[in-house]
């Protein structure tokens, strides 16, 4: 395998790790999110706000190369950003990683970790392997009293909304378990528990969170940018009836 010496790489949602291992000595940067950049206005106002990020990051950091994924595994908009990212002079490598096959073990996303720190910690281990957590710690595996479904949100202080007993699933579930394309791990669910199902605003995604809301009389919500009061007043009012 040929490696590479760069020093950033950008990349969005999940590259394939054979793409990643010829690149052991670069710094990553996560495109997805929302580091303050300022807005290019190359896409419309009314869009997914994650795909703004990768744009304006790409623009802000100016990588030296940039892995996209730009197939199941992320959205048609990754795809299209690709191809703007291309256009606009940058060095793009595109990444399928669609694999269902080989599912890692879901260690972190039924761990008593705190929500934010759950995510957090599964979106680092793309780039670098997350410590597991111990299964006799706080870190161990809870049994779930709530559910957050979705993707890592824009607002990801609206997950310190949460208690420690909640499971991820959805998407970022996927990524864990090592397979971001498999679409029957991202619709599950455990039917008896109370799970909010996030969606960006603008993103196709939102069509599964509202549909399988209705199906597990969850809570569907969607966010442009940053959770409103009222927002974070329904989940808490979530959380706390069920």
């Amino acid at each position: 395998m040929k490696v590479e010496s760069l020093n950033t790489i950008g990349f969005f949602g999940v590259p394939n790790p054979e793409i990643i291992a010829k690149y052991p000595d670069a710094q990553w940067i996560d495109l997805d999110i929302d580091f303050g950049a300022p807005d290019s206005k190359i896409l419309p106002d009314a869009y997914c706000k994650i795909i703004k990020n990768v744009i304006n990051n790409a623009l802000h950091f100016k990588p030296d190369k940039i892995v996209a994924a730009t197939g199941k595994d992320k959205c048609d908009s990754g795809w299209f950003a690709a191809q703007v990212l291309k256009d606009l002079g940058f060095d793009v490598v595109e990444s399928r990683y669609e694999q269902t096959e080989k599912r890692r073990e879901l260690v972190i996303s039924t761990s008593g970790m705190p929500l934010f720190d759950k995510v957090n910690a599964i979106m680092d281990s793309v780039i670098e392997p997350s410590p597991r957590p111990s299964p006799r710690g706080r870190g161990g595996y809870v049994k779930p009293e709530f559910g957050f479904w979705g993707v890592p949100p824009n607002d990801l202080e609206i997950l310190k909304l949460f208690p420690d007993t909640t499971h991820v699933y959805g998407w970022t579930r996927c990524v864990e378990a090592g397979v971001p394309a498999d679409i029957e791990l991202e619709m599950y669910v455990d039917s008896d528990v109370p799970t909010v199902f996030y969606s960006q605003a603008f993103c196709s995604k939102c069509q599964l969170a509202k549909y399988l809301a209705d199906k597990y009389n969850g809570l569907y919500i969607d966010i442009d940018d940053y959770a409103s009061s009222s927002v974070k007043a329904k989940i808490e009012a979530f959380l706390r009836l069920r």
